[in-house]
């Protein structure tokens, strides 16, 4: 009966210990930059920006050892857009950017070594902010619907541990803030690298 129950108790240790193994969800800190493109438009509006600089949260569940489900929320601290009409009139907008995003991540193992492609819908939150760099108190807050991509590699540091560095795209719409003089009538493609820390569990 002894060795019974020291062998269910050492079966039991077992799958715990394969359990704790085999983490099926991470979670993980970045820090990430946005880079807004240059855009020219058939309607006379020249958009332009300066970076920006914020954080992204991210949370992976894994769906089988290579694949995963994706969700972020990123947040920037602010940058500039310009907008330039006519080559005459121009236009400033201090914005805070905020992405809600969902992505596919296909991932493939290399030792330590972990590179990965992903791809999925989000929105870009275009959010004012009403201060003397902003030259027009009218502008709104606008969502952007779009698209999510990118590649990256995550090296493992130890079993709970990896570090994450990835190119992201995001292509949406130009944003107006409510002013119809600012249409550019274009989609452009923001970048949004990305460096952070996930932790496994």
């Amino acid at each position: 009966m002894k060795k019974i129950a020291f062998i269910a108790f050492l079966l039991a240790v077992c799958v715990a210990a394969g359990r704790a193994q085999e983490s099926r969800q991470d979670i993980s800190v970045s820090g990430t930059a946005i880079v807004e493109p240059f855009m020219a438009s058939s309607t006379d509006v020249q958009v332009a920006a300066q970076r920006g600089f914020g954080a992204m949260l991210s949370y992976r569940f894994m769906l089988t050892p290579s694949s995963a489900l994706e969700a972020n929320y990123g947040i920037t601290y602010e940058n500039k857009i310009h907008y330039t009409i006519s080559n005459t009139n121009s236009y400033v907008v201090n914005t805070r950017t905020q992405e809600i995003s969902f992505a596919y991540v296909r991932s493939f193992t290399y030792k330590k070594y972990n590179p990965f492609v992903e791809g999925g819908p989000g929105v870009l939150i275009f959010l004012p902010i009403r201060n003397s760099t902003t030259q027009s108190l009218d502008v709104k807050q606008q969502t952007g619907i779009g698209g999510l991509y990118g590649a990256g590699i995550a090296y493992e540091i130890s079993p709970s541990f990896d570090i994450r560095a990835e190119y992201r795209g995001f292509v949406t719409k130009v944003p107006t803030f409510g002013y119809t003089q600012l249409d550019t009538k274009r989609w452009y493609n923001i970048s949004y690298p990305a460096i952070g820390v996930a932790y496994h569990f």
